[in-house]
């Protein structure tokens, strides 16, 4: 019989938070964003060197057997929060989740141990619409090499190293430099999407790629909950600043009635989103309903941060719709998350056969 979970944060958990909200404060400030978003090179390496190497978050998930810190999903969680709340350009999501779990049902400690170090980064090349247990894209494999396109790959313009699932039925590591790396147009820039081109790649086979790209894609969308949760949170504090601040007829607009219904109901869904993506995080932690919390996470995730970010654009007036304010960066990472490893209809779907509520 299982026990009821606590989904209440640790004293841990949030000692955490504070060291990772500091550094952010610190390293990670909107402009900056904003103005690497527009560069060349969003992804902000240093900012990754430091939560990876000198705060070891990069190997959270990794047993301390294997060069990781031995902790759980629910401290990955946290610290995704706190990556959602400033809409940092790091391949946290990508490396330490989502490689980091396919390194894990494959057993390759060497690499394993690489990425848990932020020695390397890691990306799996699955596009990022690829929702757990859906079909997905491989490589073909001719020779012993890797031959094919694969599209919609998030982060793989920082990686190191690719893990390619192949028509073979395993999943290979492929060096960066060994592959051809083309931009996409993305909607979130701070989260580049690529497409890779593998033209006799060389790869190493680490293990069986179905079982390693489900693990990989679920704990993904688990935790994408708690992203979106940063986000939403942002939206809604920000907004509620903005309003208390922000003066018309001589009074804070924030005191208007109809104003204070929409923030308190948006309030209501985001403390619901709290719930569910904690619930998924725990799940994954340990092992118990985790299919059906993730689905339940991800079915309601989505909606609420595209709510909360649309309500901040237009509760902010003027000044929310340029692109020197933030709220256009907060806004694309919720449209983009909301398609993210499966769409909250794809999720919907996949927990009414779980729970066996099919629609008539």
């Amino acid at each position: 019989m299982s026990t009821q979970p606590d989904l209440l944060y640790s004293e841990e958990e949030e000692a955490l938070r504070a060291a990772v909200r500091d550094l952010l404060t610190d390293h990670c400030a909107p402009a900056g964003v904003i103005t690497r978003a527009e560069s060349d090179a969003p992804h902000d390496l240093a900012l990754w060197k430091s939560l990876a190497e000198a705060m070891g978050l990069a190997g959270l998930l990794v047993p301390e057997a294997q060069g990781g810190q031995g902790a759980s999903h629910r401290e990955a969680a946290v610290v995704l929060e706190e990556l959602g709340r400033a809409v940092a350009p790091v391949p946290y999501l990508t490396s330490a989740v989502v490689a980091t779990e396919a390194l894990l049902a494959c057993g390759d400690e060497e690499l394993l141990a690489r990425l848990a170090s932020g020695r390397a980064i890691g990306a799996l090349a699955v596009g990022l619409h690829t929702a757990p247990g859906a079909a997905h894209a491989t490589a073909r494999v001719e020779n012993g090499v890797l031959h094919g396109e694969l599209t919609g790959i998030a982060d793989a313009a920082a990686a190191d190293v690719l893990l390619v699932p192949a028509d073979d039925g395993g999943l290979y590591a492929v060096a960066a430099d060994a592959v051809t790396v083309t931009p996409q147009v993305s909607l979130d820039l701070t989260r580049p999407l690529a497409a890779v081109t593998l033209d006799g790649a060389p790869g190493r086979r680490v293990g069986d790629a179905g079982p390693a790209v489900r693990r990989a894609l679920r704990a993904a969308a688990g935790l994408l909950a708690s992203e979106q949760l940063g986000v939403s949170d942002w939206a809604l504090t920000e907004t509620v600043r903005y309003l208390k601040e922000r003066k018309q007829f001589n009074r804070p607009v924030g005191g208007f009635q109809a104003l204070k219904h929409r923030l308190a109901q948006l309030w209501l869904e985001v403390v619901s989103l709290r719930a569910a993506a904690r619930a998924a995080a725990d799940a994954l932690a340990t092992g118990e309903d985790t299919d059906v919390s993730v689905a339940v996470a991800q079915a309601y995730a989505a909606p609420v941060a595209v709510h909360a970010t649309e309500e901040a654009v237009q509760l902010h007036g003027g000044i929310g719709m340029t692109w020197e304010h933030p709220a256009h960066l907060y806004l694309k990472r919720a449209k983009a998350d909301s398609i993210a490893y499966g769409t909250a209809g794809a999720h919907r779907s996949a927990l009414a056969a779980l729970v066996d509520l099919q629609a008539p």
